[in-house]
């Protein structure tokens, strides 16, 4: 998937990874919300409203933190891994590995472990995948060739590559070394915590 990069920010080549179902999940929850707080709006008596509003502008950023943030950007130089409270970029050299298990994590070369929170695991798809790849295995190396692995599979494989190709290139091209960055997501935090207080001070006060 192609999109425009604002001036300052890394560019990527076309591989997003994301959660379908989350990001399913997410517009659910937050059109749930939506009409909560409406009816609060209108329909509501007291503080009734107020409740509502705090409640909302605490709840929607943790929803949209947890199920639409989410996602990880790989390119050729970096990988960008978006998660719901900070935004972690590493260049390939910095990758000592990416792993998943019941969780996806990758692990830098200097000992930190960062979870991937866009790929998420599913034992169920793991389950499915090796069931088909027994029975291509009976059928042939052709009919193997075509399984599809898990998704979350699939997507380690696809990291570690682009990870080996950086290896392979950099050097014969001299290219310059990409910093590392961890940023904390203030656009989520903040709205967050303020409805918090919010709630905080208006059961306080009633």
């Amino acid at each position: 998937m192609t999109s425009s990069t604002p001036p300052g920010e890394p560019t990527y080549a076309d591989r997003t990874y994301r959660s379908t179902p989350a990001t399913v999940a997410g517009v659910l929850l937050l059109l749930l919300i939506a009409w909560l707080l409406g009816d609060a709006l209108i329909s509501g008596e007291g503080r009734a409203p107020w409740l509502a509003l705090a409640g909302a502008v605490l709840v929607a950023p943790l929803v949209v933190a947890f199920t639409l943030r989410p996602a990880v950007r790989a390119g050729a130089r970096r990988i960008l891994i978006r998660n719901p409270f900070r935004t972690i970029v590493l260049p390939w050299s910095r990758m000592a590995d990416v792993r998943a298990a019941y969780s996806t994590e990758l692990f830098t070369t200097d000992g930190k472990k960062y979870q991937v929170w866009a790929l998420p695991v599913s034992l169920r798809d793991r389950k499915r995948a090796v069931r088909q790849s027994s029975a291509a295995r009976r059928e042939g190396a052709a009919a193997a060739k075509q399984v599809r692995p898990a998704v979350a599979d699939q997507a380690v494989g696809d990291l570690r590559k682009l990870a080996e190709e950086d290896a392979a290139t950099r050097g014969a091209a001299g290219a310059q070394e990409v910093t590392a960055s961890v940023r904390w997501a203030w656009e989520i935090i903040g709205p967050a915590v303020a409805g918090g207080i919010a709630l905080v001070v208006l059961f306080a006060t009633t």
